[in-house]
C-alpha cells in the first residue's frame, strides 16, 4: 500500500493517543500536524527524537502546528515515556499498525541477521487544510525536528 501524496488531502485516521484521547484528523483541521513514527518507547534514537520535538514544542505551537509522534507501543507504554521525557505533546498508540500502513512506514528490517516487519522512522507534515505538505522517510534523528519545523513554518 503506498502512503498519502504529497499535496493530496490525507484520509481520516483515528488513534488512541496518552492523556486518555483519541485523536482524528478530521478534528484537526485549521491545524498543521505532524506524525512522526518511531520504531520503539524509550530506546536510545525515539528518546533523542522525541526530545528535539520536545526542545521546539513551544515554537510548532506558534506556527499553528500540533505534534504527535506515532509507535506501535500501548499507552501504558507511550505515558511511561511521555512522563519520564517530559513530552509537552501526545504520543499515538498504533498497536494493529493500521496508521502505519495508512502511511507506508513498515518495512523489513534486520538485526543481528534476523529479519522483521518494523517502522521506518518517517515524519509527515500535514497542512491546515488536511493535505500533505511535505514528508521524510529514512529519517535521521539529529537535528531533524528542526527541519520539520522550517518546513511548517514556510508551509
Amino acid at each position: 500500500m503506498a502512503g498519502p501524496l504529497l499535496n493530496r488531502v490525507v484520509a481520516d485516521f483515528k488513534a488512541a493517543a496518552t492523556g486518555d484521547k483519541t485523536v482524528r484528523l478530521k478534528d484537526l483541521r485549521g491545524k498543521k500536524v505532524v506524525l512522526y513514527f518511531y520504531p520503539k518507547d524509550s530506546t536510545p534514537g525515539c528518546t533523542t527524537e522525541g526530545q528535539e520535538f520536545r526542545d521546539l514544542h513551544a515554537r510548532f505551537k506558534r506556527q499553528n502546528t500540533l505534534v504527535f509522534g506515532v509507535s506501535r507501543d500501548s499507552i501504558a507504554s507511550h505515558e511511561k515515556f511521555r512522563d519520564k521525557q517530559g513530552f509537552p505533546f501526545d504520543l499515538l498508540s498504533d498497536p494493529d499498525e493500521s496508521l502505519c500502513r495508512q502511511f507506508d512506514v513498515i518495512r523489513e528490517k534486520s538485526l543481528y541477521g534476523r529479519k522483521f516487519l518494523g517502522i521506518e522512522r518517517s515524519t509527515f507534515l500535514i497542512g491546515e487544510d488536511g493535505k500533505l505538505k511535505a514528508e521524510w522517510r529514512k529519517v535521521k534523528v539529529k537535528g531533524h525536528a528542526q527541519e520539520v519545523l522550517d518546513a511548517a513554518t514556510n508551509c
